[in-house]
């Protein structure tokens, strides 16, 4: 059974907005995470799961916000994945609206603020996204994007487009060349790190498909959200950091292995009926062996850290 921390009985009964956090092994980010959270001017409830974290990153926050009625901890005891993660944070949760938030996210002041106010005022909206950053202030290309395209992914991957230029002509995935625009647009996808979601949304269109353990479980959900009727928007005077892949780096095999296999997933569910029967199976082959190549890139990378004394982890 799940452990969690009880010290939230005097949270505010009615929370303006519900932060679901998943946590694993995200060292001090994910204090730095909170109480950026916590600077907001909004009633709060702020949820954090953890995935059998084995470094000191849940101590953290309890040495810095322990005693802080806003503030649950929920001990999973394994990693569950970000979509179960946060489906059992979701029984918690009391807010109309509902924050999906990376450990490794820092909200800036007045992000959550506005994001609201934008969903009070947008009831289409079943779910929005700030402008995310690298900490350099680069706009990182999740940021704003379309859904993938099959087509476009097997081309590249097969490099056609270098014979070919005009396969991929007017077609692009991610949208942060073009400049932000000055009010909230309605776009196909946003960034998985910030999902702003109406809990009236989420009723209608299920939580996170569990059927995806990291990465594209996003994806999936923006589709349906989109299907559902539900406009999913992004905000741009709304702002957070993304220190990406603080969770995932230490095992890049693993995450590379549940990112293909989230990409299969994706395609097999929603795409490859729009396909012929060859061209699907040509996309799996693709997704599968890309993987293939990228592990054994990994591998002799990891093999040239040994052979040059740089040690190496049997994980």
């Amino acid at each position: 059974m799940p452990k969690s921390d009880t010290s939230n009985a005097l949270a505010p009964a009615e929370p303006a907005v519900s932060v679901l956090i998943v946590n694993y092994n995200a060292g001090a980010l994910l204090a730095d995470c909170v109480a950026a959270v916590l600077e907001s001017s909004l009633g709060l409830q702020v949820l954090i799961g953890d995935n059998g974290s084995s470094d000191d990153s849940l101590r953290a926050v309890r040495a810095r916000f322990g005693d802080d009625p806003r503030l649950t901890l929920v001990e999973h005891g394994a990693n569950l994945g970000f979509a179960a993660g946060n489906n059992r944070l979701l029984h918690l949760a009391q807010a109309p609206y509902l924050l999906f938030l990376n450990p490794d996210c820092i909200v800036q002041p007045h992000t959550l603020e506005r994001m609201l106010h934008f969903m009070d005022a947008t009831p289409d909206a079943g779910m929005a996204g700030c402008v995310i950053r690298d900490p350099d202030g680069t706009e990182q290309v999740a940021s704003r994007r379309a859904i993938p395209d099959p087509w476009i992914g097997l081309v590249r991957v097969l490099r056609l487009d270098r014979l070919w230029p005009t396969l991929t002509r007017g077609k692009r995935l991610n949208l942060t060349d073009q400049p932000l625009p000055d009010q909230p647009t309605r776009v196909a996808a946003i960034s998985g790190s910030f999902m702003l979601v109406r809990r009236a949304a989420l009723k209608a269109v299920g939580p996170l498909d569990t059927g995806y353990f990291l990465h594209c479980e996003d994806l999936d959900w923006f589709v349906r959200f989109a299907r559902a009727g539900w406009g999913i928007y992004l905000v741009p005077d709304a702002e957070a950091i993304h220190h990406k892949g603080a969770c995932s780096h230490a095992r890049p095999l693993r995450v590379e292995w549940h990112k293909h296999r989230g990409m299969a997933r994706f395609f097999r569910k929603f795409q490859r009926d729009d396909y012929p029967r060859l061209f699907g199976l040509l996309v799996l082959i693709g997704i599968w062996g890309h993987f293939a190549a990228v592990a054994t890139l990994l591998g002799a990378r990891r093999m040239g850290r040994i052979l040059m004394g740089g040690g190496g982890t049997a994980r």
